[in-house]
């Protein structure tokens, strides 16, 4: 499952197929490794589809409550490796894919791998509610495109991005 893409296309079957899938991310491969961090995440990160149909059946307690199992999951294996270290689970929508993706890495939640800039939030509901309502992923609405000849004779502002939410969950050593 690390790096496999999990799309509608390849299972179609119900929206429980994504509750599966979140919970099997707890079960996968884990690799800490705080001097190879491309290998972290290679390893690591997970990419969570579902179709149209799949989303209007599922709530998003439901999908928080799925994510919250599995980061309890990760952190007990993690204990059971006794690795010492810093560890965060992390859970994203890719809004162009339309997926939801986590990861876990041995960083803590300010220096996540990602190459713009992001907030790490402690609100996963904000994040699945984002996904389960991107109806199709990469599409712009028709309206929302300038008239050509319009932008051509105006200066062109840089867009500016707004920072990527991030749900992020502590999964490092468990305290005695």
């Amino acid at each position: 499952m690390p790096g496999d893409v999990l799309m509608p296309e390849v299972c179609r079957d119900t929206a429980g197929v994504l509750l599966t899938w979140i919970a099997e991310v707890a079960d996968e491969p884990l690799v800490l490794e705080p001097t190879d961090r491309r290998l972290e995440r290679e390893t690591n990160t997970w990419w969570l589809g579902a179709a149209d149909e799949d989303r209007r059946a599922l709530s998003s307690s439901q999908v928080v409550a799925a994510f919250e199992r599995t980061a309890e999951g990760i952190r007990l294996r993690i204990h059971e490796m006794g690795f010492a270290g810093v560890a965060t689970f992390y859970v994203w929508h890719d809004e162009q894919a339309g997926q939801l993706r986590c990861s876990t890495g041995s960083v803590p939640p300010d220096e996540l791998p990602f190459g713009g800039p992001y907030v790490a939030s402690g609100d996963l509901r904000a994040v699945v509610e984002s996904f389960l309502s991107n109806r199709e992923p990469g599409v712009v609405v028709w309206a929302d495109l300038g008239d050509e000849h319009d932008q051509s004779e105006q200066a062109v502002p840089e867009l500016e991005t707004a920072p990527l939410p991030v749900w992020v969950r502590s999964v490092g050593p468990i305290s005695a």
